[in-house]
């Protein structure tokens, strides 16, 4: 091929197929990472017709449950581009064996990470946090902590799925699960007040509230690991006569070599807003309510664009174990269109009706003017969010993981957190500078990972072996 045609842009029907191809993949992970998000929204609107503690106290723990177990997602995580580059080098019992491997890895991280949860969950109130959201975020966690291996395994499950193009059944999988989660955790909230309002009898449930939510959640995790587990087992692992469940050290040190970096970069990101979270319950319950229900819908917006960012990676990946360096970079710059043009949407839609907004997650009057004055912030950082998360994904199907951790360290915990704190603190503008720096460090992600993205594609990228 001469150097002209390998420079001139692919015919328009191609352009027209990739871009049909992602957004059918990326379609139902992005309905299926909403229903994820949706787990938490469940609890936390629960949670808000419980009281502001509970609301403040479930936010709270839920983002540190989530801040320590999105590390152990990550490192999963390093299944995806294992994954993805195998099926699409025609090569599906090697994707097998690595989801495997995925289990096993899932098992390693699972108990450091659970005494770590706890720990933090106990050393709240040294970090500041009034007593009362303080006992209502240890009580959440407790409850919620025995589900991370299932959390962790479901997350391997659902790597190797999509790198399969089986979206479907995630998407069925997750749906089901938030009825049950949302079953549950009213029921186990309200115990037999919660029973009589769902048309069931009273059976002399006790109402566990903070507690009960924890525990539904984690219930409803063990049911989604069954059903994906039903769902992998219907996929045929390929011809071969080697043993797919065999321990196999080498791919188990691939995926944590891969995986660690996108953990610590989740956990990054997460931790800054988690660290915001414990800062707001420094100065008082009302700030730190607002927050998270200014949280609760951003992140069902974010939750789109990560399953964009997931339809990505695989397209990524795909690419890659077939050779096609071209089909590699245009994979990833359609995926992060698509994830940019998807947040304009919500973010019109917060900043018209903020107020409307918070007042679904909260009925506290004097809650819904902060959280809207948040949500009007957040509206202005939807686009590089979308930007951000959808490269993070195309990076990922790269492999090229450490990079964007360090992407992610520099700007949220050295640019952002700074900017934040001096105008929270500095300037007085209290909970709106934090967001203000939550936004600048989102900012300067997103112009990274795009910018890594695009020097990297400028060749052929090997796949991994």
């Amino acid at each position: 091929m001469s150097a002209a045609a390998a420079a001139s842009p692919p015919p328009a029907s191609t352009l027209g197929r990739e871009a049909k191809d992602l957004w059918r993949l990326a379609l139902p992970l992005a309905a299926a990472q909403l229903g994820t998000h949706l787990m938490g929204f469940i609890d936390t609107v629960i949670a808000g017709h419980l009281g502001d503690r509970e609301l403040a106290g479930t936010g709270l723990g839920s983002s540190l449950f989530f801040a320590v177990s999105v590390i152990g997602m990550g490192v999963v995580l390093g299944l995806d581009p294992l994954a993805s580059q195998a099926f699409g080098g025609g090569r599906p019992r090697l994707a097998r064996r690595c989801f495997w491997q995925g289990l096993y890895t899932a098992g390693l991280v699972t108990l450091p990470l659970t005494a770590l949860a706890l720990g933090l969950a106990f050393a709240l109130p040294r970090f500041g946090v009034v007593p009362e959201t303080a006992t209502a975020a240890r009580h959440y966690v407790v409850a919620r902590i025995p589900s991370l291996y299932f959390l962790l395994a479901a997350y391997a499950a659902r790597a190797y799925l999509q790198a399969a193009h089986r979206a479907r059944p995630v998407l069925v999988v997750t749906l089901a699960v938030n009825v049950l989660n949302a079953l549950l955790g009213f029921v186990l909230a309200f115990g037999d007040r919660g029973l009589v309002l769902v048309g069931l009898p009273g059976v002399g449930l006790p109402t566990l509230g903070v507690v009960g939510l924890g525990l539904g959640a984690a219930l409803a995790t063990v049911v989604q690991l069954a059903l994906m587990a039903v769902a992998v087992g219907s996929l045929p692992p390929g011809e071969g006569d080697e043993s797919l469940h065999r321990v196999d050290g080498r791919i188990v040190r691939r995926i944590l070599d891969l995986g660690l970096p996108i953990g610590l970069m989740m956990s990054a990101e997460v931790g800054v807003f988690s660290l915001v979270q414990v800062l707001m319950g420094g100065m008082g319950v009302i700030p730190g309510a607002a927050h998270q229900a200014a949280v609760t819908f951003w992140s069902l917006s974010f939750s789109v664009t990560v399953g964009i960012g997931a339809a990505t990676s695989v397209q990524v990946g795909r690419a890659i174990g077939r050779g096609d360096a071209h089909a590699t970079r245009r994979a990833g710059l359609l995926g992060i269109g698509m994830g940019a043009g998807f947040m304009l949407l919500p973010g019109v839609v917060m900043a018209i009706a903020p107020q409307a907004l918070a007042r679904l997650v909260t009925g506290e009057s004097d809650v819904v003017p902060l959280a809207a004055t948040l949500l009007r912030i957040a509206a202005g950082f939807q686009l590089v969010d979308g930007v951000q998360a959808v490269a993070a994904g195309a990076l990922r199907g790269a492999g090229i993981t450490r990079w964007a951790f360090v992407a992610n360290v520099i700007a949220h915990w050295t640019v952002g957190l700074p900017v934040g704190v001096a105008l929270a603190y500095g300037l007085s503008l209290g909970p709106a500078g934090l967001w203000y720096g939550l936004t600048t460090g989102l900012a300067v992600v997103a112009a990274a990972l795009t910018t890594k993205f695009v020097l990297a594609t400028r060749g052929r990228i090997a796949a991994l072996g």
